[in-house]
């Protein structure tokens, strides 16, 4: 049995696989975040197991507990990663957890915002070609004290192929779901985390529009656009509001259509930085 271990913001998880193709997708996959061995590493506060199930399935479980079945690799990494998310709000309250990416440049991170299939990380993959580095595609953790963004550099997911000149590299992982581009094949590399914020992009995908289009957006809109992508925003006081006012006032936010990928990233870099 293949057993990762991982450190995620400050939480170690050990995942038992009972096959070796298992471990190699989770390995692959959260690479970014795995423990150097260690003669004594210690008793990881999150266990996971991924074990053959009826029919086929593998059953991923937590503990003693059974999280879900998934038929094949792209439902396994789907309800892995959503047990663990929710795991990890758990364990670290302090953070203000944002469905959203993050990027990075000049030192400053920009969070993009969007409904689940909007588009993130499809224009995260084509940021990365224009002077951005990576931190998260789907995950911006908060330190509200410090205003600064924690990564979440899991391997780069996306729901169907980008357009040319954005193509896939050819040693991405590809499931019945989603693709799958590991970090050490993006065309940038990691942000150093924690980042800063600098801007938030509320993105909404437009493929009947001839041009992406962008707008500055006040900080009451964006504070509302905020707090509907938090996930754990009863963790906080005043069930989270004062937290999405509070980033949002600190951020420079823009309300974007996007259209074509290339079209879209020249105009989020000169919009953001002339």
């Amino acid at each position: 049995m293949s057993q990762p271990r991982f450190l995620l913001f400050g939480q170690h998880v050990s995942v038992e696989c009972e096959t070796d193709e298992a471990a190699r997708l989770i390995g692959a996959v959260y690479r970014a975040f795995a423990e150097p061995e260690s003669p004594d590493p210690g008793a990881p506060a999150l266990v996971y197991g991924i074990i053959d199930g009826l029919g086929g399935a593998l059953a991923v479980v937590r503990g003693t507990a059974e999280v879900a079945h998934a038929p094949d690799s792209g439902l396994l990494l789907f309800h892995f990663e959503q047990d663990l998310t929710v795991e990890l709000q758990k364990r670290r309250p302090d953070l203000y957890f944002l469905h959203a990416a993050a990027l990075e440049r000049d030192g400053r991170a920009l969070l993009l915002v969007a409904e689940s299939g909007g588009g993130k990380s499809t224009l995260t993959w084509g940021l990365l070609h224009h002077g951005f580095r990576y931190a998260s595609d789907e995950l911006a953790p908060i330190d509200l004290e410090a205003v600064l963004v924690h990564g979440f550099p899991h391997a780069l997911c996306l729901k169907a192929d980008p357009p040319a000149p954005y193509s896939l590299p050819a040693g991405a992982l590809r499931t019945s779901r989603s693709r799958h581009v590991p970090v050490d094949l993006l065309p940038a590399a990691l942000a150093p985390c924690p980042l800063p914020l600098d801007a938030i992009v509320f993105l909404r995908y437009r493929p009947d529009l001839a041009e992406p289009a962008i707008r500055p957006m006040g900080a009451a809109e964006a504070a509302a656009r905020l707090y509907v992508q938090a996930l754990n925003p009863l963790a906080h006081p005043e069930d989270g509001l004062d937290a999405a006012l509070q980033v949002a006032r600190r951020a420079r936010c823009y309300g974007l259509e996007a259209a074509g990928l290339g079209a879209t990233c020249a105009l989020v870099v000169r919009t953001l930085f002339g």
